[in-house]
């Protein structure tokens, strides 16, 4: 009979969590200079999203470390695997963070988490190439290592002032999402209906288009034309897409997969406010701050309810690690 240990066992879908709470802190850091509102709010949330980002760094790279199958257990599994490239993700997130306040520390972390996107894209994307991946885990997820990374790191470059770099992370993920939209969404359509425990994945859906508009804004200073209207006018209509399925993706309790909307929501709130702001058109100026109380309210509850699970000790994940091999049953 094995000994067994006891480890801590966070998914890599954990990550999801900063996402959401550090666009928000983005959000309202620019809030701040547009309205007269306290800056400490923004920093406040990036503080958070930060130190949820370290434990969750400390936790990962200590699996990495002492029970490395448990990774790998993760980046070969056809779902998990497009989760694991949220750590490079929220690494760049966590850099723009720190950009005001500690440079070098800001440039180090995006370096780390650009280089470590790219090479993670390109093993589990081209990895894909080889005509294995079962269609049944063709779902939203598939956006993360190249569209929403990309993305990240045209904002990271954009924060940091490396404009043209950004540009080039801009237009890998842009090309990304266009060519993996359409598949995406014929097995939504057509290869039946997505078990309850993924269809939070669902979320994911809401923030290429909210999260490439902030991505442009970012590297292109600001500028609010007739692309980022567009890109935004996209991401409107996927909220209605989501509003329209809220029945049928909450079927299940509320857990930490619920966290893959709250990228988007976060980048609602933050493109609302720049093209409300940097726009001549009243439209944009009368529905950013809806839109922006409407995003903190989701992420508001977000948190919440995620504090609930914490409360009664559903959040802390831990998991039994047989001493004689690699099976790791979650408790």
């Amino acid at each position: 009979m094995h000994k067994k240990n006891q480890i801590i066992n966070l998914p890599a879908g954990y990550f999801g969590m900063v996402l959401g709470i550090i666009g928000m802190g983005f959000a309202w850091r620019y809030a701040a200079t547009i309205w007269p509102v306290s800056a400490a709010i923004g920093e406040a949330l990036v503080a958070l999203a930060t130190l949820i980002w370290l434990a969750l760094s400390l936790t990962f790279i200590t699996r990495l470390v002492k029970y490395p199958h448990t990774i790998l257990a993760e980046i070969h599994h056809p779902l998990m695997s497009s989760y694991v490239s949220l750590f490079p993700a929220t690494t760049m997130l966590v850099s723009i963070g720190a950009a005001p306040y500690l440079r070098p520390l800001a440039v180090g972390l995006f370096l780390f988490g650009a280089s470590l996107q790219l090479l993670y894209a390109a093993w589990k994307t081209a990895g894909l190439w080889r005509g294995d991946h079962p269609e049944t885990a063709t779902t939203p997820g598939l956006y993360l290592p190249t569209v929403a990374n990309n993305f990240i790191s045209a904002m990271a470059c954009g924060a940091l002032g490396y404009h043209d770099l950004g540009f080039l992370f801009l237009g890998a993920g842009v090309f990304s999402w266009l060519s993996l939209e359409p598949v995406i969404l014929q097995r939504m359509r057509t290869a039946g209906e997505l078990p309850p425990a993924v269809r939070p994945s669902l979320g994911i859906q809401l923030a290429p288009a909210l999260v490439a508009c902030s991505a442009y804004l970012s590297v292109d200073g600001g500028q609010t034309d007739v692309f980022a209207k567009m890109l935004f006018g996209y991401g409107l209509l996927q909220l209605l897409f989501m509003l329209r399925l809220i029945p049928w993706y909450a079927a299940q309790p509320f857990n930490v997969s619920f966290w893959s909307f709250s990228f988007g929501f976060s980048a609602l709130a933050n493109t609302a406010l720049r093209l409300g702001h940097g726009g001549n058109d009243g439209l944009f100026n009368a529905i950013a701050l809806p839109l922006f109380l409407f995003s903190n309210a989701i992420i508001g509850l977000l948190l919440a309810r995620t504090v609930i699970l914490l409360l009664q000790g559903k959040l802390i994940m831990r998991a039994e690690l047989s001493g004689g091999g690699p099976d790791v049953t979650v408790r």
